[in-house]
């Protein structure tokens, strides 16, 4: 089997065996294809590989690529499928790629912003144009029920539903759930409908996509990312549109909601996924407590005591 033969069958598996997201199969096809022209100049077939093949692999994309440790762990679980795959397959007897070591990654809090810094943010919008008011629409529904980018850009019409103000969207590894956006974004999201969207569709376009570009199709992922920044540039603050999804979480477990009931909503297969925003909240109120605790004169106070007692 040639190398681009091989390399389909494997994406083929991917989707329908592992049940993999679009975006980390398309991340996993990047990272194989490097590593089999890498076997291709080193004349070495994928089947005749060994720990040392791959950890010299590793090594050249630290040196060539400059990756991080988190990219090192994406190349290492990608190698880890491949060989899955091959050993199916019948063209190799071992998986060498499980003696990798992955790095351990730097525990870091996810970036959020509070409701007033938001509100400014969504401000700086032109609500004059029909882009400016879908992007409303967007952001604010982003944020009232903590999507990810590509489900945003997944989303339907017939996803939405005013009544029970909930939307059915597909999250990684395919998955549906519900999730729950509240009546500002219902309000946005009617009149986006009933005006704004029929606007961008024009009196030909018979897409399904809920959020559709000036052309008529379907937005974007880095439509999305771009527009976003735009706003957030506008705004004098540096964020990214998925820390919208990590507020949505922290202003529930702020407002008193139970770990799980935020996990079904943010669709984490993992509680330990959703635990992190808990320690977002704690960093918060520790920097509130910094702030706003009240000072304490010791030194006068400790004077004072003394002088009592002498």
């Amino acid at each position: 089997m040639n190398k681009l033969s091989l390399l389909k069958k494997y994406c083929s598996r991917l989707v329908a065996v592992e049940r993999k997201a679009l975006l980390t199969k398309d991340s996993y096809k990047f990272e194989i294809k490097r590593f089999l022209d890498y076997l291709d100049a080193k004349k070495i077939a994928p089947g005749n590989t060994n720990v040392s093949v791959l950890t010299e692999y590793i090594a050249m994309r630290h040196s060539e690529n400059d990756i991080n440790s988190r990219s090192v762990s994406k190349a290492v679980s990608a190698l880890r499928s491949f060989y899955r795959f091959l050993m199916d397959e019948g063209l190799s007897n071992d998986n060498p790629a499980y003696l990798l070591e992955c790095p351990k990654r730097k525990s870091t809090l996810p970036e959020v912003l509070d409701k007033d810094t938001i509100e400014d943010l969504l401000g700086n919008i032109d609500l004059q144009k029909p882009k400016g008011l879908r992007d409303r629409c967007l952001f604010e529904l982003i944020y009232s029920a903590g999507l990810r980018v590509s489900e945003a850009s997944g989303l339907n019409i017939l996803d939405i539903d005013f009544e029970s103000g909930t939307a059915k969207v597909k999250g990684k590894g395919n998955k549906e759930r519900l999730v729950i956006f509240g009546h500002e974004a219902s309000q946005q999201l009617k009149q986006y409908l009933s005006f704004t969207r029929p606007k961008l569709a024009g009196k030909t376009n018979k897409s399904d996509a809920l959020f559709i570009s000036k052309n008529g199709k379907r937005l974007s992922r880095k439509g999305i990312w771009k527009n976003y920044a735009k706003y957030a540039c506008l705004s004098g603050i540096s964020t990214h549109v998925h820390t919208l999804r990590h507020s949505f979480a922290t202003s529930l477990l702020s407002g008193g909601a139970d770990l799980r009931s935020v996990q079904e909503l943010m669709g984490h297969a993992d509680i330990a996924t959703t635990q992190i925003y808990t320690h977002v909240d704690t960093a918060i109120l520790k920097e509130n407590h910094r702030r706003y605790l009240p000072k304490l004169n010791i030194g006068n106070t400790l004077n004072a005591q003394r002088e009592r007692m002498a």
